[in-house]
């Protein structure tokens, strides 16, 4: 199946501001970028044909992907001065280059990519800037067994927040963790049928649209996952990703256990 990934955006929470920053897909984790973990997730299931949805910072995905190297992540053997891979990341890989726009929303940048999902039954799409353990294949079959035309991994909200029951004399009746409520957030790992684009205007968005009406006709399916999901939209959370994962602290790497 292919994978479309949304890595155009600006990642306002993320950047300085600056002019010449680093777009959040290419943020380092480790020897490699966010966006290189997310593929890995999908190439440990044996979804190697890649999609991505470019716009701001387009340059420093291309040349991360032109210029890849190999020895970053992978054993060698440096022998007459000519290095022999004992392992590969990405020679199996296909990845398409699409520029979607500098401003384009989520649900524009996939219609501007329609031509090339347009011969799959089903395809898989992602914001890139979010790591995970879901168990992708029963995600995939789950939907595949439904006629739902978009289905949804749904996560428990994430953050230190909490709610707060009050009566109507002001009085406090309880306090409860976001997190232990019964409520779900969109957790940006999404299988989609044809059908979605049915829904989607002209700069629509994948969720607040297209989604959206799924919904409203009964055709929208969710994957609860309460396992490891981790975004990173902010600075402080990429840091401490990147300190897990320092520490041997990567729960997303599957493909490490394998």
């Amino acid at each position: 199946m292919k994978v479309v990934l949304f890595c155009g955006g600006y990642g306002t929470r993320m950047r300085s501001g600056a002019p010449g920053d680093v777009p959040k897909p290419m943020q380092p984790v480790g020897p490699r970028p966010l966006i290189w973990h997310v593929m890995r997730y999908y190439a440990h299931f044996g979804h190697t044909d890649f999609v991505l949805c470019l716009g701001y910072g387009a340059h420093y995905v291309k040349d991360f992907f032109l210029h890849y190297e190999e020895t970053a992540s992978n054993d060698f053997v440096l022998r007459g001065g000519k290095v022999e891979m004992l392992s590969t990341d990405i020679s199996d890989w296909s990845i398409t280059f699409a520029d979607t726009g500098m401003d384009s929303p989520i649900g524009e940048r996939l219609r501007r990519v329609r031509q090339y999902v347009a011969d799959e039954e089903m395809f898989l799409a992602n914001y890139a800037d979010v790591l995970t353990d879901a168990p992708l294949d029963e995600m995939i079959a789950r939907f595949a067994a439904s006629d739902a035309g978009a289905s949804m991994t749904v996560v428990p909200p994430s953050g230190t927040f909490h709610c707060i029951e009050i009566g109507e004399d002001g009085r406090v009746g309880g306090i409860t963790p976001v997190s232990d409520m019964a409520l779900w957030a969109n957790g940006g790992y999404f299988v989609l049928r044809q059908e979605v684009f049915d829904h989607i205007p002209e700069n629509g968005d994948l969720v607040s649209d297209g989604c959206v009406e799924l919904a409203k006709r009964g055709k929208l399916l969710a994957y609860p996952h309460r396992g490891f999901w981790r975004p990173t939209d902010t600075v402080k959370e990429r840091v401490a990703l990147n300190e897990e994962y320092a520490r041997g602290e990567r729960p997303w790497a599957l493909w490490e256990r394998a």
